[in-house]
C-alpha cells in the first residue's frame, strides 16, 4: 500500500471512531498542563496525575510557584523520574514566565522552548492542546508507531524527522488530533515489545502486519 493511502485510512478510520481524542494528563489551565507536560517526559502521565493535585494545590499559579523554590518542589514530585532535574526545571519555568511573559503561558513554539524543561515536543504538546495550532509532538509513542505503519520512511531516526513527514502528509485541520491518535494507539494496542497486532482494527494498512503475518 503506498504512503499516501496510508494517511487516508489512518484520518478515515480515526475521525470516524476517535473524533474527539486528546490528552490523558490532567490540567485546568495552561499552567498546569505546562507542569504536567514538564513533568511527563519519560514517565507515564498516569504517575503524572498521581503527583500533580497536590503539587498545584501548594502552588496553585504560576507566581505561587516562581516564589517557592526547587527544594520546595521537589517532595511534591519525587515518585516521578528525574525529580531533582523537574523541580529545577519547573521554578525555572515559573520564574521566566512571571518576568519574561507577563506570568502567560506562550503560544509560539519557539517562545515555549526558552522555558526550562521545555523541548521540542513538550512546546508541541502545548500548542496543540491548547491553542489547538497544527503541530505535531512526537514521543516515542508516535515515533513507534508512524514508522511500524508505514506513515514515515524506515530509516527515520530523529522525532524531528518523524514530525517532518507527519506534518507534510497529514491535513492541517487533523493534525493536532492526529498526535493523540497515534499516542494512544501505542499506549494501549501498538505496544513496544508486543504489539496487540490480532486486536488492532487498523493492521490492515499496517507496514509492521504486512511484513510479520503477510
Amino acid at each position: 500500500m503506498q504512503r499516501k493511502k496510508r494517511f487516508k485510512e489512518l484520518i478515515d478510520y480515526f475521525t470516524h471512531h476517535s473524533p474527539d481524542a486528546e490528552t490523558e494528563l490532567e490540567y485546568g489551565s495552561p499552567y498546569e498542563l505546562l507542569v504536567a507536560t514538564i513533568l511527563s517526559a519519560r514517565c507515564t502521565d498516569k504517575r503524572v496525575n498521581i503527583v500533580t493535585p497536590a503539587l498545584v494545590e501548594k502552588f496553585p499559579t504560576v507566581e505561587h510557584m516562581a516564589a517557592g523554590s526547587a527544594d520546595e518542589i521537589f517532595p511534591y514530585i519525587k515518585s516521578v523520574t528525574f525529580p531533582n532535574n523537574k523541580s529545577k526545571h519547573l521554578h525555572g519555568m515559573a520564574r521566566m514566565l512571571v518576568n519574561d511573559f507577563g506570568s502567560e503561558v506562550p503560544s509560539d513554539t519557539k517562545d515555549l522552548q526558552k522555558l526550562p524543561g521545555v523541548g521540542r515536543k513538550t512546546a508541541n504538546v502545548i500548542s496543540s492542546v491548547i491553542f489547538n495550532q497544527p503541530s505535531m509532538a512526537v514521543d516515542t509513542h508516535v515515533f513507534r508507531v508512524s514508522k511500524r505503519l508505514g506513515l514515515v520512511n524506515e530509516n527515520a531516526k530523529t522525532p524531528l524527522e518523524v514530525e517532518k513527514q507527519l506534518v507534510k502528509n497529514i491535513p492541517e485541520e487533523h493534525i493536532s488530533v492526529a498526535h493523540h491518535w497515534l499516542i494512544l494507539h501505542g499506549r494501549y494496542v501498538c505496544l513496544a515489545r508486543s504489539p496487540k497486532c490480532d486486536w488492532c482494527k487498523i493492521s490492515y494498512f499496517c507496514r509492521y502486519f504486512e511484513k510479520q503475518y503477510g
